[in-house]
């Protein structure tokens, strides 16, 4: 994988064959970031990364200078590689959290700018982690969460849909923290 830009861009950074992840693909990656550059300055969010995998998305937000940035995964192999990474890399504004990413949805009390989840994608009730998301208070007004799946999931009926992205295999869905006076630029399905 890839960082694509900021501090440590153009850096490749190896992950052990054995962590039980489907990375984001860096195509997938450059499309996420330049919809987000329109309309966030990353230098100003907070983000929490769900289902963290390598930190592959940890990585390219704490790069771009992130105010801070939480990476959650259940697997201990991957939160040791992205905390090793996470020194190496001299990151200080991001830190890893080993816990189950519907439970921490379910506890945490913080708020974001910016979640993205990356669920496995044969996943059952990747739909909890939007409810979560939204019943708990998770995001930010005007905050993202950014959902990567299968293209058997279909999202355009919730209330804080925003928009759908295809790119090949990789299905990004996107819902925005609205205020109640407030309505989305762009629901348009882009296939």
């Amino acid at each position: 994988m890839r960082i694509i830009s900021g501090k440590n861009r153009g850096r490749h950074i190896v992950a052990p064959d054995n962590l039980p992840v489907r990375p984001t693909t860096d195509l997938g990656k450059e499309s996420l970031f330049n919809i987000l550059n329109n309309y966030f300055y990353f230098d100003r969010v907070r983000v929490l990364d769900l289902f963290a995998g390598t930190g592959n998305l940890t990585y390219e937000f704490a790069s771009r200078g992130a105010q801070s940035v939480i990476a959650v995964d259940i697997d201990q192999r991957c939160t040791r590689f992205i905390q090793r990474t996470l020194e190496q890399l001299d990151y200080h504004n991001a830190a890893v959290i080993r816990q189950d990413a519907f439970a921490y949805t379910e506890r945490c009390r913080q708020q974001f700018d910016i979640i993205f989840a990356d669920p496995p994608y044969q996943l059952e009730g990747i739909e909890k982690i939007v409810e979560n998301v939204f019943e708990h208070n998770l995001l930010l007004p005007d905050g993202w969460l950014v959902l990567e799946h299968s293209k058997e999931h279909d999202f355009s009926g919730h209330p804080q849909f925003f928009q759908h992205r295809v790119y090949g295999k990789l299905n990004f869905t996107f819902f925005v923290n609205m205020t109640e006076e407030e309505e989305p630029e762009d629901t348009k399905e882009d296939e």
